[in-house]
């Protein structure tokens, strides 16, 4: 683990930087392109990875995000009922027009377009949780509780 290096980490940082999250987004050699990828390079639980799930809205073709519990399934049924809309597959071309970021490396927060966010309640069981930071090998750390302030987004019953 290293201080981030990479453009999009350190743009990340910045956009932490300036919400007032005091953390530090950290580099990996070995990819945490996966929950199970970034937990063995952190030496926490799955459960504490904050996974972004990207979906694409089928009539509004807005990027619908999910930061979920690394060890929870998205439940797509309740996920389109929570943003009134039916879901698309996102391809990895989809993904990085709309938010900026690649597959592996979907940051909870700024994204390239507008986009829909849900935030799975289940994260709230742990004191800290680690998301992605915009890249395929980075990451930081935070308090669950501030993820609505940061993402404008709401807790929400995603899991299957």
């Amino acid at each position: 683990m290293k201080p981030a290096q990479h453009p999009t980490a350190l743009r990340t940082a910045q956009l932490l930087k300036n919400a007032g999250i005091d953390t530090q987004v950290v580099e990996f050699e070995q990819p945490t392109r996966t929950s199970a990828e970034a937990a063995a390079a952190i030496g926490c639980s799955v459960a504490e990875i904050a996974k972004s799930i990207v979906f694409r809205g089928e009539h509004s073709g807005l990027a619908v995000i999910v930061v979920a519990s690394g060890d929870n399934r998205v439940s797509e049924t309740k996920v389109a009922a929570a943003v009134g809309e039916a879901l698309a597959r996102a391809g990895a071309d989809f993904v990085r027009s709309a938010t900026g970021y690649a597959i592996g490396g979907v940051a909870p927060l700024g994204h390239a377009q507008p986009v829909k966010l849900l935030l799975d309640e289940d994260l709230q069981r742990f004191e800290t949780v680690w998301a992605a930071a915009g890249t395929p090998f980075s990451v930081f750390p935070l308090r669950p509780e501030v993820l609505p302030t940061l993402t404008g987004a709401d807790w929400a019953d995603i899991r299957v």
